[in-house]
């Protein structure tokens, strides 16, 4: 047995080389794809388009149903931004299906002064419209169309 072991060793190495030769010519295995930081910001910079929200916009715009609920419910456009940077969205209100423009992210949070609110937001291009502010925690007395 003893003049057998490195006899035995000396094939194991073997087909352990020629495994090895084998996958490295074989094309069917998968190579690692390492995606830099840099790669995701030339994709965010694609022409303006941007997958996801955008948290960060250039310009936010208010629909005159957000600016009437923003009103009765007290909150104002800081508290809102606060809510765009900090909150959650919560994908099970929100809106995803269809082209940029016309998704709707539900993103929750709480503000200042202690409110649980959701607000709509409606990313298109480098802008986010308010679509609604919602006051998850009370029910407020309004009168919005």
């Amino acid at each position: 047995m003893k003049k057998a072991l490195p006899l035995i060793l000396l094939v194991s190495l073997a087909l352990i080389a020629l495994y090895i030769q084998q996958c490295n010519d074989n094309p069917a295995v998968i190579q690692p794809v390492v995606i830099t930081k840099k790669d995701t910001v030339a994709k965010k910079e694609n022409n303006g388009q941007q997958r996801g929200l955008n948290r960060n916009p250039v310009h936010i715009n208010y629909s005159k149903h957000a600016r009437c609920r923003m009103g009765c419910r007290h909150i104002d456009e800081n508290e809102v931004k606060e809510i765009l940077k900090e909150g959650k969205v919560n994908y099970n209100k929100s809106e995803l299906q269809g082209d940029e423009c016309q998704k709707k992210y539900a993103v929750e949070g709480t503000t200042r002064d202690k409110q649980k609110v959701r607000i709509i937001f409606a990313p298109c291009s480098d802008e986010l419209t308010v679509v609604t502010v919602i006051d998850i925690g009370k029910e407020w007395p309004c009168d919005c169309e």
